[in-house]
């Protein structure tokens, strides 16, 4: 009866600890900028809205910000499904849209949600020093574009290479053809300057994971850009850039990407973690 009761114990004591680490908690339209810049700004105001949801009965947990597509004219800060109920925090994004602002702006908006995220997400549990970044398409350039070009995020007073991970999604490495197209450039047209990712390539960068669709299926060549920055890491010297190519996927290859996300946090955890 005595080892009856121990076995019940301990059962009800896993049963508790699985509850508690399944209780999620949903913070939505927290504001990135200070009052003082929403105040002044009314686009701002209405558009640079964070999403936060997180483990609110645990400690330490990694966090992903979460930037989405559209082309940096179009969508909405999304908390994607297949990231829920992991073990981490996701932030969801939204930033100002072109043409209503320059295309430049979102990657500042970008490099503030993320600055958000390194000043905040203490303050709910999460562990700064394992903040990673990414999203899908110009979410995807919004990403390696504050990881590698590391002036957004020094305006911020944050270091980008305190980012524990980029994992872009089929994410531009050239200049982004928005850009381009504001400044007359046909999106056929490559261009690699000041606003591309591929012009900051650097050894001492955050951990790279770059995810595409089949390069048959993909947007305007997106897998050779990404293939090319691969490369170009490495020559760079950097030791920590992979790259994944989904086959029979084209631009629309999240699904299959997240549990390549959920799989990269999870080894950057365990690696700045061994005894867990």
């Amino acid at each position: 009866m005595k080892k009856l009761l121990i076995l019940l114990g301990f059962f009800l004591i896993v049963i508790v600890s699985f509850g508690q680490k399944l209780a999620y908690e949903t913070k939505s339209n927290i504001q990135y900028y200070n009052s003082a810049i929403n105040t002044s700004d009314s686009y701002i105001n209405e558009r640079c809205l964070l999403d936060l949801y997180y483990p609110k009965n645990s400690k330490g947990f990694a966090t992903i910000v979460w930037f989405h597509g559209g082309g940096l004219t179009g969508g909405n800060k999304e908390i994607p499904e297949a990231l829920k109920d992991q073990g981490f925090a996701i932030i969801g994004v939204n930033y100002r849209l072109s043409p209503k602002v320059k295309a430049e702006k979102c990657i500042e908006d970008a490099a503030a949600a993320v600055a958000w995220a390194f000043n905040h997400i203490a303050e709910y549990g999460g562990d700064t020093s394992l903040l990673f970044v990414s999203g899908h398409s110009a979410g995807g350039y919004l990403t390696t574009m504050i990881g590698l070009d590391k002036k957004w995020l020094q305006k911020e007073t944050i270091d980008a290479n305190k980012i524990a991970g980029l994992i872009p999604f089929s994410g531009q490495c050239i200049t982004h053809f928005e850009i381009r197209r504001e400044n007359g450039i046909p999106e056929t047209q490559p261009t690699i300057d000041t606003f591309a990712p591929l012009f900051y390539v650097r050894a001492d960068a955050p951990p790279l994971l770059l995810i595409t669709g089949d390069r048959e299926l993909e947007m305007l060549g997106r897998y050779e850009e990404n293939a090319y920055l691969a490369r170009m890491m490495k020559i760079a010297g950097h030791k920590k850039t992979k790259l994944f190519e989904l086959d029979g996927y084209g631009h629309g290859m999240t699904e299959p990407g997240f549990p390549l996300l959920v799989n990269e946090v999870n080894r950057i955890i365990k690696e700045q973690r061994p005894q867990k």
